[in-house]
């Protein structure tokens, strides 16, 4: 994690980007989109991560998320680590993954290329926490979040998007618990 950005107030909720590296449309197979999900239901379960909105989207995610046990930084890095592993081994053995040797050459050269890894990097260093100190900032972020799909022209509706919290915010039954703003 970029030591640049920090999570200052651990009591506060914070909007939270973070991408694969060069942008790579790495999700876009259901079964490395379960792998994410695993990781933040196991950090809600066992970590203290409260998760109030979430997006997946094909190269980037975006959470809104508070903690009530572990510090922030430690459950993001923790996730982005374990992600990281996990995906590693998915991609390497997903019998139909046609660009398998082009996303593991692309995600072990960018971890050659940075210091601090040794042999592959899935995820871009920084996050670029945003606390929400302001309900119109909760409110605004909540929107841009589950507006992405929508803008990026995958779904007409928010919460058609299946990788998403739009459909916990519109009644519906999500795939993951969520804390309603």
């Amino acid at each position: 994690m970029s030591r640049k950005y920090k999570f200052n107030d651990q009591e506060q909720l914070y909007f939270v980007s973070f991408a694969t590296v060069n942008w790579i449309d790495l999700f876009t197979r259901p079964e490395y989109c379960e792998i994410f999900l695993d990781s933040l239901r196991y950090c809600q379960s066992k970590k203290g991560l409260e998760l109030y909105a979430w997006c997946i989207m094909p190269n980037h995610v975006h959470l809104i998320m508070g903690t009530s046990a572990n510090p922030m930084q430690d459950i993001l890095r923790d996730m982005k680590s374990f992600t990281s592993r996990k995906l590693r081994e998915e991609i390497k053995e997903h019998p139909r993954e046609s660009r398998k040797e082009w996303l593991l050459w692309m995600f072990e050269r960018a971890g050659k290329k940075n210091g601090n890894n040794s042999d592959w990097q899935l995820w871009q260093q920084h996050n670029h926490p945003i606390a929400l100190s302001y309900t119109w900032m909760m409110s605004q972020r909540l929107n841009y979040l589950h507006m992405n799909p929508v803008k990026a022209g995958f779904v007409l509706e928010p919460e058609h998007w299946k990788y998403s919290s739009a459909i916990d915010y519109s009644g519906g039954k999500g795939l993951l618990k969520v804390l309603l703003l």
